[in-house]
């Protein structure tokens, strides 16, 4: 099974400078905005078929490797065969928010979410995934710096935004001579002129602020200079949990430009407490 330090070990292996153009020629122009060709890149990494030209062979491993390939309108992206959740996000420069439109931030993936599809929810058997973000940050529409964060080291747990959520939602039944009528969304009220023929959906727009912000207090060793960066940050105890062979390989990598280094973030429960967490740092 594949995890997160080999899909790092992938992209340290064969870089990639310019995505848009290799996905454009790899798919014969089917692909056309970077944000496509980053989430194929994502996808090859974790796959170890970056280097693969072969259409046919890279969608089989792609099936043996994953259980579920989102869509554009429900989250995650992929999920990892017994492994990890991914959810792939592009942002325009550097410190701009992260835009997550009508999903809330996850520590981690909930098969019981709402947000989720039925084929997503019964792609294999599981109640609970740890989630990665990667956020690929574009420069000249070349990959300058991608983040790889685990959920639970940047957003808070479900009920943080289940709570809100439910407030706002409450508080429009509370509004006078309305019909009301729950959503996957925050709701809907029905029959707003008098016709009964409108209906206003109410619907949240969320986001998160740029990991720079939110890690504003660590040194994260950001190189303006570089063509290309990675930042990983995951718990100390998730980086434990991979595997000895994934983790053997990666740290064999160590040098100049791949560090690991250990270090404590504020949790994002309760910032009175911290968590030791790995950041992996590759920059070339």
């Amino acid at each position: 099974m594949t995890d997160i330090l080999q899909a790092i070990i992938n992209i340290v292996n064969n870089p990639i400078p310019d995505l848009l153009s290799h996905y454009k020629s790899k798919s014969n122009n089917r692909i056309n905005a970077v944000g496509d060709a980053l989430e194929e890149f994502i996808k090859d990494a974790f796959a170890n078929t970056l280097t693969e030209n072969n259409l046919s062979l890279t969608a089989k491993i792609h099936s043996e490797t994953f259980s579920w390939l989102g869509n554009k309108n429900n989250p995650p992206d992929l999920i990892i065969k017994n492994g990890d959740a991914v959810e792939v996000k592009k942002i325009d420069k550097l410190k701009s928010k992260l835009a997550l439109n009508s999903s809330y931030p996850k520590s981690k993936l909930l098969a019981d979410s709402p947000m989720i599809t039925k084929d997503c929810r019964n792609c294999e058997d599981w109640s609970e995934k740890d989630i990665i973000y990667t956020i690929g940050i574009f420069k000249a529409k070349k990959l300058h710096l991608l983040w790889m964060i685990y959920g639970d080291c940047y957003a808070a747990k479900a009920e943080y935004y289940e709570r809100i959520k439910n407030q706002i939602s409450a508080g429009v039944i509370t509004i006078p001579g309305i019909e009301f009528a729950e959503s996957k969304e925050l709701g809907r009220v029905n029959k707003v002129d008098p016709l009964g023929i409108t209906y206003l959906r109410i619907r949240g727009m969320w986001g998160i602020d740029n990991p720079f912000e939110v890690y504003n207090y660590l040194n994260l060793n950001y190189d303006p200079n570089s063509n290309f960066q990675l930042i990983a940050i995951c718990s100390e105890t998730k980086y434990l949990s991979l595997s000895s062979k994934s983790r053997t390989a990666i740290e064999s990598m160590a040098s100049s430009q791949l560090k690991i280094n250990q270090a404590q973030i504020k949790s994002p429960n309760n910032p009175a407490n911290m968590i030791n967490v790995r950041i992996i740092n590759y920059a070339r």
